[in-house]
């Protein structure tokens, strides 16, 4: 209603939970040019759009926009071409843009526009550090004493609070304490989740899902497996425990299955009925609680584990924009960020809120090495039904490598996933120059090559997953 306000239309919905009806209704309305605004996700850039003359990209870092299976792309980057050839306006909007996208400013490419402060009264939120060296909470606990005292404080002051852990479920592992056995989804090599609210085991890659066995099927050990790390839930179990009295949901994919739903917990939140939520990455999107004054995190080193190269990119993004949710209106806010690794540049630049400087210690380590925005990387996938298909036909793959300048080649290498939906999978890790056509070289070492008909060959220009 207030977009409709303050436009005068209301806006076309195009996203997969619209259904086929309203799709179609939508495709045709846009096509006759009565729908005069669209608000949409990735494959929103696909309609027939009759005088297009402006895109706005929300949220230009976020990685949702890359899709992963299927036809690879990257909405950003189609949504600057789709400009291109309209030969209309685009804005990318962000509060942490992401490090393609500055350097696109920086060289010129791009206009760049900065908002120096939030609208009205508000200011940023304050954060500091809790080290966890020196703090460390209880053993089975999770919150540290000074995100504890800060939540104290913030209930005693009848305002609200918002835990952030970026972890669905109960446990992000399963481990049976008789014999070791980490339990996993069949024929993948990812770990089980415990979800305590439904009691299942939930494999988040393949959506695989069985409910949690009393015994370990490795050992038979009764009663034995137990849940290793914290995931939302159990955050909540520990915060009712030590925080009687306040009114606490938790806000994620698995807890929020609708729209009708999201909206409603949203509006109890604004509404104050609701002091702590907690919640994994979707909190961080853009709400706005008046009453919201402390953001706690309480892991921020999970996203600087793996081999990532934009690790650190993504947690400064995620970080920043989850803090902000902190003191939106007339009473000022503050962020805990609970880590062990202070001294990350990520972690202590966030806390020293400088963004300039942390953009530009990730461009120097990323010029130096030639990775994007200064380079170009691919990725090549093979998937085979047996571990010595996928070994031979890696090394097919890679004997048949074109030569090539400005291009190094890294592997094959099993993939970090190895097992996937009963695929074995090895990995190619390619970086080019930025002059190099690396789409034409990947295409045409794909031709070189003749492997068998059920071993499958994956390309990826710009990869955001080296899982």
């Amino acid at each position: 209603s207030r977009f409709e306000d303050r436009f005068g239309v209301a806006p076309a919905e195009w996203h997969s939970a619209a259904g086929s009806p309203a799709r179609r209704r939508v495709w045709r309305e846009v096509a006759a040019g009565r729908a005069r605004i669209v608000v949409g996700a990735r494959s929103a850039l696909f309609l027939p759009y009759r005088n297009l003359k402006l895109i706005i990209v929300d949220e230009e870092h976020d990685q949702s926009y890359k899709q992963e299976e299927g036809v690879i792309y990257h909405a950003r980057d189609l949504a600057v071409l789709r400009a291109s050839i309209e030969q209309c306006s685009i804005v990318l909007a962000s509060a942490t843009p992401s490090l393609e996208t500055m350097q696109n400013a920086q060289a010129g490419k791009y206009s760049h526009l900065k908002l120096s402060g939030r609208p009205g009264v508000s200011q940023l939120p304050t954060i500091a550090l809790a080290d966890m060296r020196e703090a460390a909470p209880d053993t089975g606990r999770w919150i540290g004493p000074e995100l504890a005292a800060a939540i104290e404080q913030t209930l005693a002051a009848k305002e609200q609070a918002l835990l952030f852990l970026n972890r669905r479920g109960y446990a992000p592992l399963v481990l049976c304490r008789a014999c070791g056995e980490r339990l996993k989804a069949p024929d993948s090599d990812s770990w089980l989740v415990e979800h305590r609210y439904s009691g299942k085991l939930v494999c988040h890659l393949t959506g695989f899902t069985m409910t949690k066995p009393l015994e370990c099927p490795n050992c038979g050990a009764r009663g034995s497996l137990a849940g290793v790390g914290p995931g939302v839930e159990r955050l909540a179990e520990e915060v009712h425990t030590r925080f009687h009295g306040a009114r606490v949901e938790v806000l994620s994919s698995d807890t929020v299955t609708s729209p009708d739903a999201l909206r409603d917990l949203i509006s109890r939140m604004e509404n104050g009925a609701i002091d702590i939520l907690i919640g994994t990455q979707i909190v961080a999107k853009g709400h706005n609680f008046p009453t919201l004054t402390l953001v706690g995190v309480v892991d921020a080193d999970a996203g600087l584990r793996g081999g990532d190269l934009r690790a650190g990119e993504r947690t400064f993004q995620l970080l920043l924009q989850v803090a902000g949710r902190a003191g939106r209106a007339d009473k000022p806010g503050r962020a805990i960020i609970q880590t062990y690794a202070p001294e990350s540049p990520a972690i202590a630049l966030l806390a020293a809120g400088d963004r300039d400087a942390f953009i530009a210690y990730e461009m120097d380590q990323r010029r130096l090495v030639g990775f994007p925005p200064f380079g170009r990387l691919g990725a090549v996938i093979l998937s085979a039904s047996s571990a010595e298909e996928a070994n031979e036909s890696a090394a097919a793959f890679s004997a048949a490598q074109p030569n090539a300048t400005g291009i190094e080649v890294w592997g094959p290498a099993p993939a970090p996933i190895t097992i996937l939906r009963g695929r074995h999978r090895r990995r190619f890790l390619i970086r080019s120059d930025r002059n190099v056509d690396l789409s034409a070289f990947l295409a045409a070492w794909k031709e070189r090559v003749k492997l068998p008909s059920n071993v499958r060959v994956a390309l990826d220009v710009e990869p955001y997953s080296f899982m």
